[in-house]
């Protein structure tokens, strides 16, 4: 029973075989590579940016592919099917890029969009500190006015694409005493003097993505570098938060999907007590009850999708969609891999890595706790 989907254009599945032929020839091979390494090679970035799978939706005139929200969903959801792990594409493309696209003036985006769009230049966003999490308007790190210029210092911890990254959007203060008033939003450039990157943050899964710390004293940047107006920077993270979960619901339905027929596929042949894993009704009842899951969460994520599409999602929609995804997808996995038995301990095996990958998925872009809290403030 497959769930009939109507949220796709022509050109949308078109785009999917192109993404799938990348990511099976260009990633899959290097998994292991970067995963030793702690982060993906430039030149697969390079390669991305040259056939179009980067910023899929920024305007073509700077380099973008000048589609929707449908071609960046489609692309993660082959990510998650190829189970490719560690990739920062999506970071950079669908939460990041964004704000330059939104926020930025012309002479701005014309500075930094066509190198971001090629692979050249690959972005991170400093938004979570060592002591602050999804409480972004207690952010600590200060840009303070000095002339024609700002000056930056604070340190900033779990950043994606850390390592290898050349643009950081700084969430910051302006005006510390102001609260969610006083934050910014400014561009440093990773050349820029006094700053420097912390170590590579060994997490339980997703070796492969340059999870890093990062550290600025005294970093000096041209107030031209502001993006949008100066104590805006909290509207603007809000206005942007509602993609950004959209997209880890999405990955997290395709997932769901993908380690579901991995399971299926594993039970029918594993033999135990001379017959197969299949053969039990546990298993039966179990696979049944992650299929019912896999169903809602499918409907449910392809009509946020549409809604995003159309511009239309809501904060608490996008809330709704993370947390029921996301959710859905961690029990799941914990009941596929029991039914893998030893097998599905070792990363080998997708539903193992997956496993170990998606556990964050119930963390960043703002915890289930606080999805809760968005969602129940409109009861």
């Amino acid at each position: 029973m497959q769930v009939q989907r109507n949220v796709y254009r022509e050109d949308h599945e078109m785009f999917r075989e192109t993404a799938r032929r990348f990511l099976e020839r260009e990633c899959l091979p290097k998994q292991g590579a970067w995963d030793k390494a702690g982060k993906v090679d430039r030149e697969t970035w390079l390669k991305a940016g040259r056939e179009g799978l980067l910023c899929v939706t920024l305007p073509t005139e700077y380099g973008g592919g000048g589609g929707d929200f449908g071609h960046s969903a489609v692309f993660n959801e082959e990510l998650a099917r190829v189970g490719v792990s560690g990739l920062g594409f999506g970071v950079h493309s669908d939460i990041i890029a964004p704000y330059i696209a939104r926020i930025a003036n012309e002479e701005q985006k014309q500075r930094w969009l066509p190198k971001v769009c090629s692979g050249e230049a690959i972005l991170a966003i400093g938004m979570t500190e060592p002591g602050t999490g999804s409480d972004l308007k207690a952010v600590r790190t200060t840009a303070i006015r000095d002339g024609d210029e700002y000056v930056i210092n604070g340190s900033k911890t779990f950043i994606s694409n850390g390592l290898n990254c050349d643009l950081i959007i700084m969430v910051c203060k302006t005006d510390p005493a102001a609260g969610s008033r006083g934050v910014s939003l400014i561009m440093v450039e990773a050349d820029r003097e006094g700053f420097r990157r912390g170590r590579k943050l060994e997490k339980v899964g997703q070796h492969a993505q340059d999870t890093a710390e990062l550290f600025f004293d005294n970093v000096r940047v041209p107030v031209s570098n502001l993006l949008g107006e100066e104590g805006k920077g909290f509207a603007y993270l809000m206005g942007e938060l509602p993609q950004e979960r959209l997209s880890i619901a999405v990955s997290a339905a395709a997932k769901l999907e993908a380690c579901l027929d991995h399971t299926i596929a594993y039970v029918k042949e594993r033999k135990a007590f001379n017959q197969t894993v299949w053969d039990f009704q546990n298993t039966k009842f179990k696979l049944a009850d992650i299929k019912a899951q896999a169903v809602a969460v499918r409907v449910m994520v392809d009509y946020y999708l549409s809604e995003h599409i159309r511009r239309r999602l809501s904060l608490e929609e996008a809330a709704i969609a993370k947390l029921y995804a996301t959710e859905a997808l961690g029990k799941a996995l914990d009941e596929m891999v029991q039914l893998h038995g030893g097998y599905g301990y070792m990363l080998e095996y997708p539903v193992a890595r997956a496993f170990a990958d998606s556990r964050v998925t119930r963390i960043y872009g703002g915890t289930s706790e606080v999805m809760r809290d968005l969602i129940s403030r409109k009861l």
